[in-house]
């Protein structure tokens, strides 16, 4: 079985209840939610959440539900830990046997079924891959580009500049390092192996394990703060959604 686990708690902290917030007509956790749903690849849809709200939105759209322990729900609480608990959940209390795992967030809107599909596919073609997970390219945001106020105050390099090999060049030109990927989180497609051990990732995300394929996409987010929203309702237009349409014939799970 390929399983899909959207996470999502009530308190934000950043962006109070920006997991329900309106976007074109539709609550913001309901674009990973549809895509996961609409899926080729995904045979059952889950939703792991404190919030009576997004759990009202998931049922009403056909996902179950789990309900997420307190000691996940704070914001110190970490969303690998989240992801454990949900695929574990799965594995062990509803005894389904899980071929894959495809992790959402109710804050990550840019995902599509079709990258979903691709995912499952790359990693049944290629079993020694960890997982496969979409990333945005974002030059401007290179870690040479970084910086961080001192303790004096100041501006100082986010990495010191003598960490970095002696021929890379560095320079204002923010595409003169090359293409910086990152991770966007809206989608990992991942082996069940990833959870089981944690610490056999690598970090940020250790969920996605150590071969880690790229799903290229542009302009990916997931929104922390209300300013981002645009951007991911620009994403969300120029991918074909409306208030009235979807980029892909919805159907029924």
């Amino acid at each position: 079985m390929v399983a899909a686990l959207l996470i999502g708690r009530a308190g934000s902290v950043g962006f109070p209840g920006k997991n329900t917030t309106p976007v074109l007509g539709r609550p913001f956790m309901a674009y990973p939610l549809l895509a996961a749903l609409n899926s080729e690849s995904v045979d059952k849809v889950y939703v792991s959440t404190d919030s009576p709200e997004i759990m009202d939105i998931a049922r009403q759209n056909g996902a179950e539900v789990i309900v997420r322990p307190d000691y996940l729900c704070s914001k110190e609480a970490h969303g690998e830990d989240a992801f454990v608990h949900g695929f574990k959940y799965i594995r062990d209390e509803l005894h389904e046997d899980v071929e894959m795992m495809v992790l959402l967030h109710c804050n990550g809107p840019c995902v599509l079924p079709e990258q979903i599909d691709e995912g499952v596919k790359i990693l049944r073609e290629n079993p020694e891959y960890d997982s496969a997970v979409t990333v945005s390219k974002y030059n401007m945001y290179s870690t040479v580009r970084a910086r961080k106020i001192g303790d004096d105050g100041l501006l100082h390099p986010f990495i010191p500049f003598e960490c970095y090999p002696e021929d890379m060049k560095i320079s204002c030109d923010r595409d003169e390092q090359g293409d910086t990927w990152f991770a966007d989180v809206c989608l990992s497609v991942v082996q069940p192996r990833c959870l089981e051990d944690l610490n056999y990732g690598i970090l940020p995300q250790r969920w996605m394990g150590q071969k880690i394929y790229p799903i290229k996409q542009w302009g990916g987010i997931d929104v922390d703060y209300e300013w981002q929203m645009p951007l991911a309702v620009e994403w969300l237009r120029q991918h074909g959604f409306t208030e009235t349409e979807l980029p892909y014939e919805q159907k029924r799970k």
